[in-house]
C-alpha cells in the first residue's frame, strides 16, 4: 500500500519561476529540466540535468508542508546522517549562504543531489537489507539532538485516525462505488473503527506509554529505498521523521514489505501477507535478540493500526486512495486486518522466538 498514483492534475512550476529559483544556486548550466511526478501532487518536482553531467532534484514544498521549523528539523537530520555516511541524498545549499532552505515569495524550495537507483524488487535478500538498514538508522539517530523541535504523533492510538474514520462516509458520498451501498460502507467504517481501537488497547496493555522514544523514519516502505547492483543505494523522504518508539518503524516496515497485492483492484488482493518476506525483514531488524518481549508481543496489533491508519487518512480527505476507490481499499484493509487478527498468536510466537 505504498505506491499511490493520483490521476488528478499535479502542481507545476509557474512560468519564469524556475529561472528565479535557479539564480540562487551554483549548479552550473542546466541542460534539461523535466517533471518528476512522484510523491505529493501538491509538491512539484523537477529533475535537473547540468551540462557537466550532475543531476539534481528541485522540490517546491506543498502548502501546509512548508513550515520552516519542521523543514529545518528534517534538514538537520539529513545532514547528521550524511556525516555518518548513512545513505541519504545530499542537500544543495544556496549560492550566497549555503542555506538548505530557500524561501521566495511565500514559497519554500529544496534542492537535493539526484541518486540513480532501482526500485525494490521484492526479493528476500533486498527485504532483509531493508530491515538491516532500518536497524542501522535507529542506531545512528539514537544520540541525535537538535534545537529544532521534533514532531510527535504517529499511527498508534491517534485521534486523527479516528477523526478520519468518522469523516469517510461524507467524503465518499456520491462516488459511484458507494451509491446504493451507503449502509454497507457505514458498517465497514464502524468495523474498522472497532478493530483500530481494539488493536490500540492491546498495544497500550503492553506498556506502550513507557517505551523509550528516539527519532524514527516514520515512512519506511519500499518506495523510499533505492537499490544499485542489489544493494541499498539511498533512503529517501525523511519528512515523516519524528520522536516515537522505534518499534513503530519496525511494525510499519513489516507491513509494507510483506503486503501482497495484484494488478487487479484491491478487492482482488490476497488477504494473507508474504510471511517469508515478513520473517526476513524481522531478521534484518535484529529484534529477536534486542527488542523487549512486550514490544515483540505488540507487533501484530501495531501492524493492524498502521494498516488502517495509512488507508483512512487519504480516503477521509479525497474519498479515494490515489487512483483506487476508497470503498474498495477499505474492504481490502478489513480483510487484511482480519487475517492479521486471526494469525496474531502464531505471528507473535514467531516474533518472540529467540
Amino acid at each position: 500500500m505504498t505506491a499511490r498514483i493520483n490521476t488528478a492534475k499535479r502542481a507545476q512550476f509557474s512560468p519564469g519561476e524556475l529561472a528565479v529559483v535557479l539564480s540562487h544556486y551554483d549548479v552550473g548550466v542546466i541542460a534539461s529540466a523535466r517533471d518528476f511526478p512522484r510523491g505529493s501532487r501538491h509538491s512539484p518536482k523537477l529533475l535537473l540535468c547540468a551540462a557537466d553531467g550532475r543531476q539534481f532534484l528541485l522540490k517546491k514544498r506543498a502548502a501546509g508542508q512548508d513550515d520552516p521549523f519542521r523543514v529545518a528539523f528534517t534538514h538537520v537530520l539529513l545532514t547528521y546522517l550524511r556525516e555518518r555516511r548513512f545513505p541519504v541524498p545530499a542537500l544543495i545549499g544556496t549560492r550566497d549562504d549555503q542555506n538548505s532552505l530557500l524561501q521566495l515569495n511565500g514559497a519554500t524550495y529544496e534542492m537535493f543531489e539526484y541518486i540513480v537507483g532501482e526500485r525494490y524488487n521484492g526479493s528476500l535478500d533486498q527485504t532483509q537489507q531493508a530491515g538491516e538498514l532500518l536497524r542501522q538508522f535507529h542506531d545512528e539517530v539514537r544520540e541525535f539532538q537538535t534545537e529544532w523541535a521534533s514532531p510527535a504523533g504517529a499511527f498508534h492510538d491517534c485521534p486523527t485516525v479516528r477523526q478520519a474514520l468518522n469523516a469517510i462516509p461524507a467524503t465518499t458520498a456520491g462516488h459511484d462505488s458507494v451509491i446504493g451501498h451507503e449502509a454497507e460502507l457505514l458498517a465497514l467504517v464502524q468495523d474498522l473503527h472497532a478493530r483500530y481501537d481494539a488493536a490500540a488497547e492491546r498495544v497500550a496493555r503492553c506498556g506502550a506509554d513507557g517505551w523509550a522514544r528516539s527519532i524514527i523514519h516514520g515512512d519506511w516502505h519500499p518506495g523510499n529505498l533505492l537499490f544499485r547492483e542489489g544493494r541499498v543505494a539511498a533512503v529517501l523522504d525523511l519528512d515523516s521523521a519524528r520522536l516515537q518508539p522505534p518499534i513503530l518503524d519496525v511494525a510499519n516496515g513489516l507491513l509494507q514489505f510483506s503486503i501482497l497485492r495484484t494488478r487487479a483492484g484491491p478487492e482482488e488482493w490476497p488477504s494473507a501477507f508474504d510471511e517469508a518476506r515478513m520473517q526476513r525483514f524481522w531478521a534484518g531488524c535484529g529484534l529477536r535478540a534486542n527488542g523487549s518481549s512486550a514490544q515483540r508481543s505488540a507487533i501484530t496489533d501495531l501492524m493492524i493500526e498502521s494498516l488502517i491508519a495509512e488507508a483512512v487518512l487519504p480516503i477521509a480527505e479525497t474519498g479515494s486512495f490515489g487512483h483506487l476507490t476508497g470503498f474498495g481499499v477499505l474492504k481490502m484493509v478489513r480483510r487484511k486486518a482480519e487475517w492479521l487478527a486471526e494469525h496474531r498468536e502464531r505471528l507473535t510466537r514467531q516474533f518472540e522466538a529467540k
